[in-house]
Protein backbone atom coordinates (compact mmCIF):
# COMPACT_ATOMS: atom_id res chain seq x y z
CA UNK A 1 0.00 0.00 0.00
CA UNK A 2 1.88 3.32 -0.78
CA UNK A 3 -0.35 5.74 0.86
CA UNK A 4 -3.96 5.33 -0.17
CA UNK A 5 -5.52 6.49 2.28
CA UNK A 6 -3.10 9.51 2.74
CA UNK A 7 -5.35 11.49 0.79
CA UNK A 8 -7.43 12.35 4.26
CA UNK A 9 -4.36 14.79 4.98
CA UNK A 10 -6.41 17.85 5.13
CA UNK A 11 -10.01 17.64 4.44
CA UNK A 12 -10.38 15.50 7.81
CA UNK A 13 -9.31 18.10 10.21
CA UNK A 14 -11.52 20.97 9.12
CA UNK A 15 -14.39 18.08 9.14
CA UNK A 16 -13.66 17.45 12.36
CA UNK A 17 -13.25 21.11 13.66
CA UNK A 18 -16.28 21.67 11.77
CA UNK A 19 -18.62 19.57 14.15
CA UNK A 20 -20.90 20.60 16.60
CA UNK A 21 -22.69 18.62 19.24
CA UNK A 22 -25.12 20.43 22.24
CA UNK A 23 -24.18 16.97 24.12
CA UNK A 24 -20.34 16.72 24.92
CA UNK A 25 -18.52 13.69 26.06
CA UNK A 26 -14.62 13.46 25.55
CA UNK A 27 -12.20 10.69 26.86
CA UNK A 28 -8.12 10.04 26.05
CA UNK A 29 -6.33 6.99 25.42
CA UNK A 30 -2.56 5.33 25.58
CA UNK A 31 -1.41 3.15 23.79
CA UNK A 32 1.52 0.73 23.46
CA UNK A 33 2.32 -0.88 20.08
CA UNK A 34 4.87 -3.70 18.76
CA UNK A 35 5.09 -4.93 15.34
CA UNK A 36 7.17 -5.37 11.86
CA UNK A 37 7.55 -3.08 9.32
CA UNK A 38 6.17 -5.01 6.13
CA UNK A 39 8.36 -6.24 3.01
CA UNK A 40 5.91 -4.62 0.68
CA UNK A 41 8.56 -3.64 -1.95
CA UNK A 42 11.77 -5.45 -2.24
CA UNK A 43 13.98 -1.69 -2.16
CA UNK A 44 12.73 -1.55 1.69
CA UNK A 45 14.10 -5.06 2.68
CA UNK A 46 17.41 -3.52 3.45
CA UNK A 47 15.24 -1.09 6.19
CA UNK A 48 13.79 -3.92 8.02
CA UNK A 49 16.16 -5.16 10.50
CA UNK A 50 14.03 -4.79 13.70
CA UNK A 51 10.82 -4.88 15.11
CA UNK A 52 9.31 -1.34 15.57
CA UNK A 53 7.61 0.39 18.70
CA UNK A 54 5.92 3.09 19.31
CA UNK A 55 3.21 4.77 21.29
CA UNK A 56 -0.08 6.14 20.25
CA UNK A 57 -2.03 8.73 22.30
CA UNK A 58 -5.53 10.06 21.42
CA UNK A 59 -8.21 12.65 22.36
CA UNK A 60 -12.00 11.96 21.30
CA UNK A 61 -15.53 13.54 21.67
CA UNK A 62 -18.51 11.40 20.88
CA UNK A 63 -21.62 12.21 18.72
CA UNK A 64 -24.80 11.44 19.79
CA UNK A 65 -27.09 11.93 16.76
CA UNK A 66 -27.14 15.64 16.62
CA UNK A 67 -25.84 15.60 12.76
CA UNK A 68 -28.51 13.50 10.85
CA UNK A 69 -25.99 11.62 9.29
CA UNK A 70 -24.19 10.43 12.43
CA UNK A 71 -27.15 7.99 12.81
CA UNK A 72 -26.08 6.55 9.75
CA UNK A 73 -23.11 5.42 11.04
CA UNK A 74 -23.60 4.21 14.38
CA UNK A 75 -22.70 7.30 16.02
CA UNK A 76 -18.96 7.67 15.49
CA UNK A 77 -16.20 9.46 17.64
CA UNK A 78 -13.62 11.90 16.32
CA UNK A 79 -11.21 13.34 17.58
CA UNK A 80 -6.88 13.77 17.10
CA UNK A 81 -3.83 11.38 18.13
CA UNK A 82 -0.14 11.42 18.05
CA UNK A 83 1.84 8.98 17.05
CA UNK A 84 5.74 8.46 18.04
CA UNK A 85 7.40 5.65 16.07
CA UNK A 86 11.11 4.14 16.08
CA UNK A 87 11.48 1.12 13.41
CA UNK A 88 14.86 -0.05 15.17
CA UNK A 89 16.33 0.59 12.01
CA UNK A 90 19.20 4.02 11.89
CA UNK A 91 18.90 4.95 8.71
CA UNK A 92 14.95 5.81 8.74
CA UNK A 93 15.06 7.40 12.31
CA UNK A 94 12.35 7.55 14.43
CA UNK A 95 8.60 9.46 13.08
CA UNK A 96 6.34 11.84 15.11
CA UNK A 97 2.86 11.99 13.44
CA UNK A 98 -0.18 14.26 14.41
CA UNK A 99 -3.27 13.04 13.18
CA UNK A 100 -6.99 13.59 13.06
CA UNK A 101 -9.54 10.60 13.28
CA UNK A 102 -12.63 9.16 13.23
CA UNK A 103 -13.93 5.77 15.07
CA UNK A 104 -16.51 3.53 13.60
CA UNK A 105 -18.37 1.12 16.16
CA UNK A 106 -20.10 -2.32 16.03
CA UNK A 107 -21.51 -5.03 17.43
CA UNK A 108 -23.26 -3.33 20.23
CA UNK A 109 -20.02 -1.23 20.16
CA UNK A 110 -17.80 -3.65 22.00
CA UNK A 111 -15.30 -3.41 18.60
CA UNK A 112 -14.59 -0.53 16.80
CA UNK A 113 -12.54 0.59 13.51
CA UNK A 114 -10.43 3.71 13.74
CA UNK A 115 -9.12 5.99 10.42
CA UNK A 116 -6.41 8.40 11.44
CA UNK A 117 -4.50 11.26 8.91
CA UNK A 118 -2.47 13.65 9.41
CA UNK A 119 1.30 14.75 8.70
CA UNK A 120 4.60 13.07 10.30
CA UNK A 121 7.74 14.53 10.55
CA UNK A 122 10.99 11.84 9.99
CA UNK A 123 14.26 12.63 12.04
CA UNK A 124 16.52 11.11 9.03
CA UNK A 125 15.57 11.09 5.96
CA UNK A 126 16.93 10.25 2.52
CA UNK A 127 20.47 12.07 1.78
CA UNK A 128 22.31 11.30 -1.17
CA UNK A 129 25.93 11.73 1.09
CA UNK A 130 24.96 11.26 4.53
CA UNK A 131 21.82 8.79 4.61
CA UNK A 132 21.74 7.29 0.87
CA UNK A 133 20.15 3.78 2.57
CA UNK A 134 17.01 5.62 3.16
CA UNK A 135 14.96 5.45 -0.01
CA UNK A 136 11.76 5.03 1.83
CA UNK A 137 11.66 8.44 2.95
CA UNK A 138 12.59 11.47 0.10
CA UNK A 139 11.58 14.31 2.89
CA UNK A 140 11.29 15.12 6.37
CA UNK A 141 7.69 16.17 6.25
CA UNK A 142 5.41 13.34 5.36
CA UNK A 143 1.58 12.02 5.09
CA UNK A 144 0.92 9.35 7.43
CA UNK A 145 -2.27 7.39 7.65
CA UNK A 146 -2.79 4.90 10.49
CA UNK A 147 -5.46 1.94 10.99
CA UNK A 148 -6.74 0.52 14.87
CA UNK A 149 -9.53 -2.51 14.98
CA UNK A 150 -9.73 -2.52 18.38
CA UNK A 151 -11.98 -5.11 21.27
CA UNK A 152 -12.90 -1.85 23.33
CA UNK A 153 -13.91 -2.11 27.32
CA UNK A 154 -14.87 1.32 28.32
CA UNK A 155 -15.76 2.46 31.94
CA UNK A 156 -14.62 -1.06 33.75
CA UNK A 157 -13.50 0.95 36.49
CA UNK A 158 -14.64 4.40 37.21
CA UNK A 159 -13.55 6.21 34.13
CA UNK A 160 -10.73 3.32 33.17
CA UNK A 161 -11.14 1.43 30.17
CA UNK A 162 -9.01 -1.51 28.48
CA UNK A 163 -8.76 -1.84 24.88
CA UNK A 164 -6.07 -4.22 22.58
CA UNK A 165 -5.79 -5.07 18.96
CA UNK A 166 -3.83 -4.47 15.60
CA UNK A 167 -2.71 -1.38 14.20
CA UNK A 168 -1.41 -0.44 10.46
CA UNK A 169 0.55 2.90 10.30
CA UNK A 170 1.62 4.20 6.86
CA UNK A 171 4.31 6.76 5.86
CA UNK A 172 4.74 8.44 2.67
CA UNK A 173 4.58 11.94 0.81
CA UNK A 174 2.95 10.97 -1.96
CA UNK A 175 5.75 11.40 -4.73
CA UNK A 176 5.76 14.78 -3.89
CA UNK A 177 9.96 14.39 -3.72
CA UNK A 178 11.53 11.10 -4.58
CA UNK A 179 13.01 8.51 -3.36
CA UNK A 180 9.56 7.64 -1.77
CA UNK A 181 9.30 3.67 -1.51
CA UNK A 182 7.50 4.17 1.65
CA UNK A 183 6.89 2.56 4.87
CA UNK A 184 4.14 0.22 6.65
CA UNK A 185 4.02 -1.11 10.16
CA UNK A 186 1.68 -3.80 11.40
CA UNK A 187 1.55 -4.00 14.81
CA UNK A 188 -0.12 -5.11 17.93
CA UNK A 189 -1.40 -2.73 20.49
CA UNK A 190 -2.45 -2.73 23.86
CA UNK A 191 -4.51 0.35 25.63
CA UNK A 192 -5.94 2.38 28.45
CA UNK A 193 -8.74 4.91 28.26
CA UNK A 194 -9.47 6.94 30.53
CA UNK A 195 -13.56 8.76 30.34
CA UNK A 196 -13.71 12.45 30.94
CA UNK A 197 -17.15 12.45 32.22
CA UNK A 198 -17.47 8.93 33.32
CA UNK A 199 -20.21 10.03 35.48
CA UNK A 200 -22.34 10.99 32.64
CA UNK A 201 -25.01 8.34 31.03
CA UNK A 202 -24.24 7.67 27.33
CA UNK A 203 -27.41 8.83 25.63
CA UNK A 204 -28.00 8.60 21.86
CA UNK A 205 -30.88 9.88 20.02
CA UNK A 206 -32.03 6.97 19.05
CA UNK A 207 -33.96 8.39 16.10
CA UNK A 208 -34.83 6.49 13.02
CA UNK A 209 -33.01 8.16 9.91
CA UNK A 210 -34.35 8.47 6.18
CA UNK A 211 -31.90 7.12 3.69
CA UNK A 212 -34.16 7.86 0.68
CA UNK A 213 -32.62 10.99 0.05
CA UNK A 214 -32.11 10.97 -3.96
CA UNK A 215 -30.87 14.54 -6.38
CA UNK A 216 -31.13 14.12 -10.00
CA UNK A 217 -27.90 13.94 -11.94
CA UNK A 218 -26.10 17.00 -12.01
CA UNK A 219 -22.74 18.03 -14.30
CA UNK A 220 -19.55 19.22 -12.71
CA UNK A 221 -16.16 20.84 -13.72
CA UNK A 222 -12.89 20.04 -11.36
CA UNK A 223 -9.79 21.56 -11.44
CA UNK A 224 -7.13 19.42 -9.39
CA UNK A 225 -2.80 20.67 -9.05
CA UNK A 226 -0.20 20.69 -6.92
CA UNK A 227 4.18 18.89 -7.60
CA UNK A 228 5.33 15.82 -7.70
CA UNK A 229 8.41 14.50 -8.98
CA UNK A 230 9.61 11.86 -10.83
CA UNK A 231 10.77 8.19 -9.05
CA UNK A 232 14.73 8.84 -10.65
CA UNK A 233 15.96 10.97 -8.01
CA UNK A 234 17.31 14.27 -8.98
CA UNK A 235 14.97 14.93 -11.95
CA UNK A 236 13.39 17.95 -9.47
CA UNK A 237 9.83 19.01 -8.40
CA UNK A 238 7.27 20.04 -10.84
CA UNK A 239 3.83 21.13 -11.11
CA UNK A 240 0.55 19.19 -12.21
CA UNK A 241 -2.70 19.98 -13.62
CA UNK A 242 -5.84 17.80 -14.10
CA UNK A 243 -9.10 19.14 -15.94
CA UNK A 244 -11.93 17.05 -14.67
CA UNK A 245 -15.75 17.04 -16.36
CA UNK A 246 -18.41 14.77 -14.66
CA UNK A 247 -21.24 14.10 -14.00
CA UNK A 248 -22.91 12.86 -10.51
CA UNK A 249 -26.31 11.70 -9.60
CA UNK A 250 -27.05 11.32 -5.35
CA UNK A 251 -28.78 7.66 -4.73
CA UNK A 252 -29.36 8.10 -1.11
CA UNK A 253 -27.76 10.29 1.75
CA UNK A 254 -25.18 7.70 1.81
CA UNK A 255 -23.93 7.76 -1.81
CA UNK A 256 -23.37 9.02 -5.38
CA UNK A 257 -22.55 8.02 -8.50
CA UNK A 258 -20.31 9.66 -11.05
CA UNK A 259 -18.47 8.92 -14.35
CA UNK A 260 -16.58 11.79 -16.91
CA UNK A 261 -13.47 12.80 -18.32
CA UNK A 262 -9.51 13.70 -16.89
CA UNK A 263 -7.40 15.41 -19.05
CA UNK A 264 -3.55 15.51 -16.89
CA UNK A 265 -0.87 17.77 -17.82
CA UNK A 266 1.80 16.04 -15.95
CA UNK A 267 5.43 18.13 -16.52
CA UNK A 268 7.19 15.26 -14.79
CA UNK A 269 6.56 12.91 -17.25
CA UNK A 270 8.22 15.19 -20.21
CA UNK A 271 11.31 15.58 -17.46
CA UNK A 272 11.05 11.64 -17.19
CA UNK A 273 11.13 11.10 -21.32
CA UNK A 274 14.08 12.90 -21.75
CA UNK A 275 16.13 11.80 -19.07
CA UNK A 276 14.99 7.95 -20.56
CA UNK A 277 15.59 8.25 -23.77
CA UNK A 278 19.47 9.52 -23.08
CA UNK A 279 20.08 7.12 -20.00
CA UNK A 280 19.00 4.21 -21.41
CA UNK A 281 19.22 4.60 -25.23
CA UNK A 282 19.07 0.59 -25.68
CA UNK A 283 15.02 0.92 -24.55
CA UNK A 284 12.48 2.09 -26.80
CA UNK A 285 12.14 5.97 -25.42
CA UNK A 286 12.49 8.51 -28.12
CA UNK A 287 12.25 11.54 -26.33
CA UNK A 288 9.50 12.98 -28.29
CA UNK A 289 6.87 11.11 -26.83
CA UNK A 290 3.94 13.71 -25.78
CA UNK A 291 3.62 13.59 -21.84
CA UNK A 292 0.16 14.48 -22.41
CA UNK A 293 -2.66 12.45 -20.92
CA UNK A 294 -6.81 11.77 -21.09
CA UNK A 295 -8.54 8.69 -19.14
CA UNK A 296 -12.19 8.49 -18.73
CA UNK A 297 -13.18 7.22 -14.86
CA UNK A 298 -16.15 5.69 -13.08
CA UNK A 299 -16.47 6.73 -9.32
CA UNK A 300 -18.47 6.62 -5.84
CA UNK A 301 -18.65 8.78 -3.06
CA UNK A 302 -19.79 7.97 0.68
CA UNK A 303 -21.04 10.84 2.28
CA UNK A 304 -20.65 12.38 6.32
CA UNK A 305 -22.11 15.06 6.19
CA UNK A 306 -20.44 17.68 4.42
CA UNK A 307 -17.83 15.31 4.03
CA UNK A 308 -17.43 12.63 1.49
CA UNK A 309 -15.02 10.05 0.59
CA UNK A 310 -14.44 9.81 -2.57
CA UNK A 311 -13.26 6.23 -4.70
CA UNK A 312 -12.65 6.78 -9.03
CA UNK A 313 -11.06 3.97 -11.31
CA UNK A 314 -10.20 5.17 -14.73
CA UNK A 315 -8.79 3.96 -17.72
CA UNK A 316 -6.49 6.15 -20.15
CA UNK A 317 -7.66 6.92 -23.75
CA UNK A 318 -4.67 8.56 -24.95
CA UNK A 319 -1.86 7.39 -23.27
CA UNK A 320 1.49 8.13 -25.71
CA UNK A 321 4.36 6.97 -23.24
CA UNK A 322 3.96 4.22 -21.05
CA UNK A 323 3.78 4.78 -17.60
CA UNK A 324 2.59 2.68 -14.43
CA UNK A 325 0.29 0.91 -17.09
CA UNK A 326 -3.11 2.23 -18.47
CA UNK A 327 -5.40 2.46 -15.55
CA UNK A 328 -5.40 5.36 -12.77
CA UNK A 329 -7.06 5.12 -9.42
CA UNK A 330 -7.92 8.12 -7.09
CA UNK A 331 -8.61 8.22 -3.42
CA UNK A 332 -9.26 11.02 -1.36
CA UNK A 333 -11.92 13.48 0.25
CA UNK A 334 -14.43 16.29 -0.58
CA UNK A 335 -15.38 18.77 1.19
CA UNK A 336 -18.70 21.13 0.25
CA UNK A 337 -18.76 24.60 1.25
CA UNK A 338 -21.72 24.99 -0.26
CA UNK A 339 -24.11 23.29 -2.71
CA UNK A 340 -21.94 24.38 -5.81
CA UNK A 341 -18.14 24.95 -4.20
CA UNK A 342 -16.34 21.92 -3.15
CA UNK A 343 -12.84 21.51 -2.29
CA UNK A 344 -10.80 18.13 -2.24
CA UNK A 345 -7.62 16.43 -1.90
CA UNK A 346 -7.21 13.36 -3.70
CA UNK A 347 -4.31 11.20 -4.40
CA UNK A 348 -3.81 9.39 -8.11
CA UNK A 349 -2.70 6.44 -7.88
CA UNK A 350 -1.64 3.10 -10.07
CA UNK A 351 -2.49 0.22 -8.04
CA UNK A 352 -0.29 0.07 -5.07
CA UNK A 353 1.89 3.25 -6.76
CA UNK A 354 1.46 6.91 -5.70
CA UNK A 355 2.01 9.22 -8.51
CA UNK A 356 0.37 12.57 -6.89
CA UNK A 357 -1.35 13.95 -4.02
CA UNK A 358 -3.77 16.55 -5.58
CA UNK A 359 -5.15 19.77 -4.48
CA UNK A 360 -8.57 20.21 -6.01
CA UNK A 361 -11.44 23.03 -6.54
CA UNK A 362 -14.92 22.09 -8.04
CA UNK A 363 -17.94 23.14 -8.80
CA UNK A 364 -21.30 21.71 -9.63
CA UNK A 365 -23.75 22.83 -11.81
CA UNK A 366 -27.77 22.99 -10.78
Amino acid sequence: MKNWLAVLISCLPLALLGQQTTAQSEFIEANYFYGSIVAHNKDVAHLITGHPEGIILSYNRRSFGQQEWQGLYNYPDFGFSFIYQDPKEPALGQTYGLYAHYSFYFIKRLFRFKIGQGLAYATNPYDLETNFKNNAYGSRLLSSTFVQTDLVLPRLYKGFGLHLGGSLVHYSNANFRAPNTSTNTLAVHLGLSYDLDYTQTLTYLDEEVDNNYTEPWHFNAALRFGLNESDYVGLGQHPFLVFSAFADKRLNRRSTILGGFDFFLSRFLKEEISYRAIAFPREDTQGDEDWKRAGIFLGHELHFGKLALLTHVGYYLYYPYDFEGRFYQRVGLKHSINKKLYGSLALKLHGAKAEALAFGIGYRFN
